[in-house]
């Protein structure tokens, strides 16, 4: 089986690209980026990607319309979903409480340790994404 594909969504340029960097070259994933609500939704219907790494604060669109309109639509629904957010505090109710969000990692994250935090949070075993010899 192939690596997974990941869309990174988030409206700044350096933390996409970042994000992007450290999942292909750390990771080995396959990613694709958007820049913001309206882009990562057109980008999963033609893409579905096996996760998403949704920014919660975005101009276009808040990462939780966002993934509401993902969950509205049979093609992206089943995408599971993790929220970028500078915003999350422990102790304190969250926005997307109730929402099957998959997973938060706060920003600024650790880019070596990008990879090993999404694969813990969806459960994703390093064997099902290596090729079967």
């Amino acid at each position: 089986m192939s690596q997974p594909t990941v869309l990174v969504v988030d409206d700044d340029d350096d933390i996409r690209e970042l994000t992007q960097l450290a999942l292909e070259s750390v990771s080995g994933w396959t990613i694709v980026t958007a820049d913001g609500g309206f882009a990562a939704i057109e980008m999963c219907r033609t893409h579905v990607p096996d996760a998403v790494l949704l920014d919660m604060m975005m101009p276009d669109m808040d990462g939780l319309t966002t993934f509401e309109h993902l969950q509205a639509d049979p093609i992206t629904r089943d995408i599971p979903v993790i929220l970028f957010t500078a915003k999350g505090r422990v102790g304190e109710r969250q926005p997307w409480e109730g929402h099957d969000i998959r997973g938060m990692i706060a920003k600024p994250y650790d880019p070596m340790t990008l990879g090993e935090q999404v694969s813990e949070i969806l459960g994703w075993d390093e064997a099902r994404w290596s090729d079967a010899s």
